[in-house]
């Protein structure tokens, strides 16, 4: 049983959790994030992977993503960071990042670092799912690491339904067919796509993400899954106010 699965048998309605971009907004503050993090007691936190070309991130996080470059992160750097809390930090940690930073770090050594770091579970938006099923299912397996599947709107009923099948973590609801950022409320469109999920009786727990970026949105996405994440919303919040402003940032949504 992976430390996702381990959650939702204590928690499963209303899980927070928050996504950073590791070395933002300083290098050395990716623990520092953390620990405020778990401090404010959100449920899991997504572990953002800087990236020069974040397919699927919006302009904050993307801007993040480049700050961090600038402050001279790369992945063992991360790792480092990560290991560094491996047994103090409680709160369980999703490593969210690109599959050509897996390629070029090497594919068993990525994985071995990631296990070492004390993490089991991680979202490789733009790994597809012929490649997962022809190798990664069975790399993956082979080192405990569960990997975590997004859906969109526009995903097909059969190919959910695979998904499901597959997951044992959870499944990454995208709230809707774009990138990531804030985006204010909540359309009636994207409630029509959550209830369609929702009616679907999946196996799996659901995550809504992108767009979620206050108390009413969280609480809005809560009632058609799980847990929701907010990534932008919080970036935004660290760039201007810094890691000290995290139970602020984070107590007004779960009061």
């Amino acid at each position: 049983m992976n430390s996702i699965q381990e959650l939702f048998q204590k928690k499963d309605k209303n899980l927070l959790s928050i996504y950073f971009t590791c070395g933002y907004p300083k290098l050395e503050d990716t623990t520092k994030v953390i620990l405020a993090l778990e401090k404010s007691r959100v449920d899991f936190i997504e572990v953002g992977l800087p990236y020069s070309d974040p397919l699927a991130d919006g302009p904050t996080i993307q801007e993040s993503s480049q700050k961090a470059l600038e402050n001279g992160i790369n992945l063992d750097i991360v790792f480092e960071q990560l290991s560094a809390i491996k047994e103090t930090n409680k709160t369980p940690l999703v490593l969210m990042g690109y599959l050509n930073q897996l390629l070029k770090y090497g594919e068993d050594k990525f994985c071995q670092k990631v296990v070492d770091c004390g993490i089991d579970t991680v979202i490789i938006p733009d790994l597809p799912m012929v490649e997962f099923e022809r190798h990664y299912q069975q790399l993956f397996e082979k080192h405990g690491i569960t990997n975590v599947f997004l859906i969109t709107p526009h995903t097909s009923e059969d190919r959910i339904k695979k998904i499901d099948s597959y997951s044992k973590a959870f499944i990454y609801v995208v709230a809707s067919a774009s990138i990531t950022g804030v985006k204010g409320d909540i359309s009636n469109q994207q409630v029509e796509y959550f209830e369609r999920i929702k009616a679907m009786n999946l196996e799996s727990k659901l995550i809504i993400g992108f767009g979620i970026s206050d108390k009413e949105t969280f609480t809005t996405a809560c009632n058609y899954a799980n847990g929701a994440i907010i990534g932008s919303a919080f970036i935004k919040n660290l760039g201007i106010n810094g890691v000290e402003s995290t139970d602020d940032f984070i107590k007004p949504i779960i009061s």
